[in-house]
């Protein structure tokens, strides 16, 4: 009979899966889209929106994959301001999707450097 042996791992998939860069990237061209609005008119305005709104829900695509899949209960214990800063940055992905000041992208900025500084502290601790 064969003995069955506990393996454990800090994330889902090997080390170097997981990047908080990928949900920048895309909060970068949301961004860029929301820094020269203005000088979008027609149909160039119109595909603007529309590939904002796409970049915008990369985001929150790449960010829930961050929290469900590599963020684990002892990160949350470390830092309990993880689950408000992802749900914030989720939350201001979706305003992105309906505002067009670069105020807006920002925020989006700003809030994922505070996760990906908070997932690049578990990288250290796991390492």
């Amino acid at each position: 009979m064969f003995k069955i042996k506990p393996v454990y791992a800090h994330c889902d998939l090997p080390c170097g899966v997981y990047d908080p860069a990928q949900a920048r990237i895309e909060a970068q061209s949301v961004k860029a889209i929301q820094d020269k609005m203005t000088g979008f008119d027609g149909d160039n305005r119109v595909r603007a929106l529309m590939i904002k709104e796409q970049r915008a829900e990369l985001v929150k695509q790449h960010l829930w994959v961050l929290w469900s899949d590599y963020f684990k209960p002892e990160h949350l214990a470390k830092y309990p301001e993880l689950h408000d800063l992802v749900w914030r940055a989720t939350k201001q992905a979706s305003d992105c999707k309906h505002h067009a000041e670069p105020a807006e992208g920002q925020k989006l900025l700003d809030l994922i450097d505070q996760i990906a500084e908070i997932f690049w502290e578990t990288k250290k601790e796991t390492a």
